[in-house]
């Protein structure tokens, strides 16, 4: 994950907090373009969030881990228009998506960064249009909150990025889940 690691630097509390200046802006950017971005932004000083998976690639018989986007293509810009179209005029972003619902994203983010952070293994789920609001009351996960698919089967947290359209799933214990709804 990158957190701004420019001339002033943010940590994950001031980013995700609601007194965080600028808005979030979501960079679509060209193909495999991500950590360029992403280090093009952190270096001008513009904080930015890239959440990062490692995986084990094979390449023959070689075994290599490797750090891949967990929503490839995209980037997310905490900051002015400015910043997002100092970007695009570099030629690596696609499209900018400016984020009509702060607080919404800006929850969803700081939930994806809760669960990258303790190491649990995220894998790529379909997004969700209902399901039940849960919160995790204890163990390394306390307080990350998301989505589960039904109250019967508790064992599969969603995290969703509506902005995207898509989610990505953990595994937790369905004991540790309060119901938010």
């Amino acid at each position: 994950m990158t957190l701004l690691e420019g001339p002033s630097i943010l940590t994950a509390e001031e980013m995700f907090s609601e007194a965080a200046e600028g808005d979030w802006f979501l960079l679509r950017t060209r193909s495999r373009h991500e950590k360029v971005v992403a280090s093009t932004l952190s270096a001008r000083g513009v904080a930015n969030y890239l959440p990062l998976v490692t995986h084990l690639r094979h390449y023959g018989v070689q075994k290599e881990l490797v750090e891949l986007p967990v929503f490839p293509g995209y980037v997310f810009l905490r900051g002015s228009a400015e910043d997002a179209y100092c970007m695009d005029r570099a030629g690596r972003v696609a499209q900018i998506i400016p984020i009509a619902d702060q607080q919404q994203v800006n929850w969803e983010l700081r939930n994806i960064y809760l669960a990258l952070r303790t190491d649990v293994p995220l894998h790529n789920y379909q997004y969700l249009k209902k399901g039940v609001r849960v919160e995790v009351r204890s163990g390394p996960l306390r307080g990350l909150q998301g989505v589960i698919e039904c109250r019967s089967k508790r064992d599969r947290l969603i995290l969703q990025v509506e902005t995207l359209g898509t989610a990505v799933s953990l595994e937790v214990d369905g004991a540790l889940l309060d119901v938010l709804d």
